[in-house]
């Protein structure tokens, strides 16, 4: 079996709940979703506040085996920590629940747990929340340890049809580590998280994480207080970008 991949990479995670860990980023192509429109279209138009800062990365790539995957591990010198869980494999995109990049990860995995049966590899997926995933995709923790849920809003400039999908987030929120990292930018969109999705899906307030729509150092720290000034008045949680106070920067570090 094979994946399309944009890139793989071993750095840290820089946002979530697991902020801080090493981890290796494996970025799938494609996406179903095209959040602030081709190269930001829809931004500069008015009709999105953000621009997906990774467009330009996903929408290339070249075909991995499950064993190119394992030999890029070997040479990022990382594989025991995969294969232990010090290291987590953070699956992202564009969009890694795409049904062909699904069905990949879930060959890769089989793959790689049938090659090193003791392996306790710790498995988060980077995800807009949108499609319905294979039924053993996050039942069986083999697969995927930690759902990290960026649920799209109306600040994405992506129609309501296209980011809403309640069986995809029956799935997620069954999950017993799943969490909802969404980008906010005003107080209306924080109002708008708990009217499409805390509310009517019924989500605990501590699975939320509201995050700072930024993608540069001069900004991030006026958007953090921003966002730090919404978690206490929504009692919630928050999370900055770490890999933007440390690069400046948003893909590939």
């Amino acid at each position: 079996m094979s994946l399309n991949i944009s890139e793989i990479f071993y750095s840290i995670q820089g946002e979530g709940v697991t902020t801080g860990i090493p981890s290796i980023f494996i970025r799938t192509q494609s996406c179903n979703l095209m959040c602030g429109g081709p190269l930001g279209k829809l931004m500069k138009e008015g009709k999105a506040t953000w621009w997906c800062d990774s467009e330009t990365v996903w929408k290339g790539g070249k075909v991995y085996t499950n064993e190119d995957i394992e030999n890029k591990f070997i040479e990022l010198g990382q594989l025991n920590n995969v294969l232990n869980g010090n290291t987590h494999l953070i699956w992202t995109g564009g969009e890694p629940t795409i049904a062909r990049n699904a069905n990949g990860i879930i060959e890769f995995l089989d793959y790689i747990n049938n090659k090193y049966p003791t392996a306790n590899i710790y498995n988060e997926i980077e995800t807009n929340g949108s499609l319905v995933v294979p039924e053993a995709f996050y039942k069986d923790k083999k697969y995927i340890n930690q759902i990290n849920c960026s649920a799209k809003l109306a600040n994405s400039g992506m129609p309501k049809a296209m980011r809403i999908n309640k069986d995809a987030i029956a799935q997620i929120t069954a999950h017993p580590n799943h969490w909802f990292k969404i980008v906010v930018s005003t107080e209306q969109d924080v109002q708008e998280v708990f009217e499409d999705y805390m509310k009517p899906f019924f989500i605990s307030n501590n699975r939320l994480l509201l995050m700072p729509g930024v993608d540069n150092l001069n900004d991030l720290s006026e958007r953090t207080r921003f966002v730090m000034d919404m978690a206490k008045k929504y009692n919630v949680r928050m999370c900055t970008r770490a890999h933007i106070l440390a690069w400046d920067r948003v893909t590939g570090v």
